[in-house]
């Protein structure tokens, strides 16, 4: 009986048994390299937290203004935040707080939850979930509500020192400053207190005089005129040096109500009527009443706008000569505007015999000089024991053609609001306060002129469904010759 004998592998058969391992070898290769690259991505991903933003107008994103707030931090700001970081309430908060932890190193978040630390939620005096502490040096601000807008005016108002004090002018039936009418300032003084200013309101009836401590006094058109000594305390104010923001209406029947001292003063001059504007009609504007102004100067007050600002019932003002003021810029109207000296009914149109004279007009005027007495003061009227100043600041005056675009109802028109703010920043010497953006919003008008609209009417009633028909028709040639 013959022996077995032990067979070596042939060459062609371990290639043909490595050919076979190959694939698999393969597959679980390419399997520890992915889950490998799965690993390491979320490794990255945990230490190196990253956002794009592809929405429109960046509602995803800190506005370049909150990241200036944040610039300006130059202590920690403690946020507490009183709910489950793991419930949805803590998961939204998350969201909105999280840019503002990447912009700055500044920013520090603490999530509490108030069932499991009731102490803290009581020292720190919280009576809701999700309400937010915040606290920068010696300051803190509880907030109730959350988004970037709130947020950030919570930290600039922390980060403000020695805040302006704003007196706005009433008594005599203004612009109320708490009012709720279209026509009055709450909309307004909001604003203003949200950034951490001081308002007051001021009546001269009960005050012999405008306090010293005023950084900006804000005047808007009375229904009741002025006694002589209140507009001689406007006067003395001027002389002093104040800084003011004049809204000054068109001018009824009664003139200005008491406060033509005031125009003296400054040496203004009104064109008749309220300007009309063409331009009105293409911004889709309920009347041509409605002053646009888009073509900005060139002046550290209007370097950040952007679009345009409207007036409704303005009146056109221009600095009368010589005059010791110095007309530093003027916000003016296109060359489709005039002053409309009749009534403001169907079609109008200019009438250069009336008065009426062609645009740019000018709607609002920023006026400067030198802190120093005018050269007409007279100490004896001056019912003030103030000692004469000598600082080497400007004087600063503003005096807008209309007091409607202030006005809750259009505050929030065109770039109204941010004027505002840049008004009172510029006026109260207070160009370090930051100006914050309203929400920003995704949604853009479009606006189609007659003539596209009639084009696009006509594409979509017969160009498209002629395309449709030849489209058909060359199907049916094409096989009716085959």
């Amino acid at each position: 009986m013959a022996e077995p004998t032990e067979t070596i592998p042939s060459s062609s058969a371990l290639v043909g048994l490595l050919r076979r391992l190959n694939r698999p070898a393969a597959d679980l290769s390419f399997l520890l390299l992915l889950i490998a690259v799965v690993l390491l991505s979320g490794w990255l991903i945990a230490r190196h937290d990253q956002s794009w933003d592809l929405s429109f107008s960046g509602r995803n994103s800190l506005s370049d203004e909150s990241r200036g707030v944040l610039a300006a931090l130059e202590d920690p700001l403690n946020i507490r935040i009183f709910t489950a970081p793991d419930g949805e309430l803590g998961r939204t908060i998350e969201q909105v707080i999280a840019p503002y932890r990447r912009a700055s190193r500044w920013v520090r978040t603490d999530f509490i939850d108030p069932q499991l630390f009731p102490e803290l939620a009581r020292a720190a005096d919280v009576r809701l979930q999700g309400q937010l502490v915040l606290e920068y040096q010696d300051r803190r601000v509880v907030l109730d509500r959350l988004n970037e807008r709130i947020l950030t005016n919570a930290i600039a108002r922390m980060q403000l020192q020695d805040p302006p004090w704003i007196a706005v002018l009433e008594g005599h039936g203004e612009r109320a400053l708490n009012g709720a009418g279209p026509g009055d300032l709450r909309r307004f003084a909001q604003l203003l207190l949200q950034r951490g200013l001081h308002l007051q309101p001021l009546d001269l009836a009960l005050l012999a005089q405008v306090p010293d401590n005023i950084d900006l006094l804000i005047i808007s058109t009375p229904s009741i005129a002025l006694f002589p000594g209140e507009a001689l305390a406007l006067v003395s104010y001027l002389e002093r040096g104040g800084n003011l923001l004049w809204l000054l209406d068109p001018p009824g029947d009664d003139g200005l109500l008491g406060l033509e001292p005031l125009q003296a003063q400054l040496n203004l001059q009104l064109l008749p009527g309220q300007i009309v504007d063409a331009t009105a009609g293409d911004l889709r504007l309920e009347a041509p009443t409605f002053a646009v102004v888009e073509d900005w100067p060139s002046h550290p007050l209007t370097a950040d706008l952007s679009g345009p600002a409207l007036f409704p019932g303005a009146v056109a003002l221009k600095l009368g000569e010589p005059s010791i003021w110095l007309q530093a810029a003027a916000f003016q109207t296109g060359t489709l505007s005039w002053n409309e000296t009749g009534p403001v009914r169907g079609e109008v149109a200019r009438d250069p015999n009336a008065g009426e004279q062609l645009g740019p007009l000018s709607v609002g005027l920023l006026l400067t000089r030198p802190v120093t007495r005018a050269p007409q003061y007279d100490p004896t009227r001056d019912p003030i024991d103030h000692q004469p100043l000598d600082a080497p600041r400007r004087q600063r005056i503003a005096v807008l053609g209309d007091g409607d675009f202030l006005a809750n109802a259009h505050l929030d028109q065109g770039a109204n609001k941010a004027l505002a703010l840049q008004l009172v920043r510029w006026l109260a010497h207070r160009e370090d306060l930051i100006a914050v953006p309203p929400p920003a919003n995704d949604r853009v008008a479009l606006v189609l002129t007659p003539l596209r609209m009639l084009l696009l009417s006509a594409s979509a009633l017969f160009f498209m469904p002629g395309l449709l028909a030849l489209a058909g028709l060359g199907i049916y040639w094409s096989r009716t010759r085959t």
